[in-house]
């Protein structure tokens, strides 16, 4: 069976890096815990504040269970 999963995080200035690698640790333990067998897409979108600066991503995973 094919699932699509979306998972979000805030950005914080100067806390990228951080957050980037737990938000990849996050959908690696789901992707595992769900016992996927392939992944076959990973869309990432930004979203955007008042003054048009980044102040979250969204993640969206394709995969096969």
């Amino acid at each position: 069976m094919i699932k699509v999963k979306t998972f979000m995080t805030p950005i914080k200035i100067f806390a990228t890096a951080r957050e980037l690698t737990e938000l990849d640790a996050q959908i690696t333990g789901f992707l595992e815990a769900e016992k996927a067998t392939e992944v076959y897409a990973v869309s990432d979108a930004g979203t955007a504040g008042e003054h048009g600066e980044t102040i979250g991503l969204i993640r969206t995973v394709c995969y096969r269970v």
